[in-house]
């Protein structure tokens, strides 16, 4: 009988990847990001908004309810810019952001401690989520999003 190494009996009890879906919602050249909780994981950083997935939704659909939740919003989901997956120490994150369209409402902090509207210059004033280094580099290469 093979005896498991500590590293394959760790991967057989790790938890599924949290799944999470999060809107990059433009307005007049701007981006807007939000903070997270201090109390919560990667307390303090910023971030774009959205949340986990819920059993039988899909992406879009989170999207579309964490929006309206967490800033009192409306928006139509658009197009998929970005598919992450990023292993942190204590959880693995499967990230969907999309490009959504404010359809309705002011984004206001409701579950959130802070939100900002930023240029793309402005996201370098900014520290975010180590899964958030290829969205970021993206966006920071590609002006036409902000247009």
């Amino acid at each position: 009988m093979k005896r498991q190494s500590k590293d394959e009996s760790r991967e057989s009890r790790a938890e599924p990847a949290v799944e999470v879906s999060a809107g990059l919602i433009f307005r007049d050249g701007k981006l807007l990001i939000t903070q997270r909780h201090a109390d919560s994981h990667l307390g303090g950083l910023w971030e774009f908004p959205g949340g986990k997935r819920e059993p039988g939704e899909t992406f879009e659909q989170c999207l579309a309810r964490e929006l309206r939740e967490e800033l009192g919003v409306e928006v139509v989901v658009g197009q998929l810019l970005e598919s992450v997956e990023h292993a942190y120490p204590e959880r693995t994150v499967h990230l969907k952001f999309f490009i959504c369209h404010l359809e309705h409402g002011e984004p206001q902090p409701i579950g959130c401690p802070a939100v900002t509207w930023v240029n793309q210059a402005g996201l370098y004033d900014y520290d975010f989520p180590a899964a958030d280094a290829k969205l970021l580099e993206k966006l920071r290469a590609t002006t036409e999003l902000w247009k």
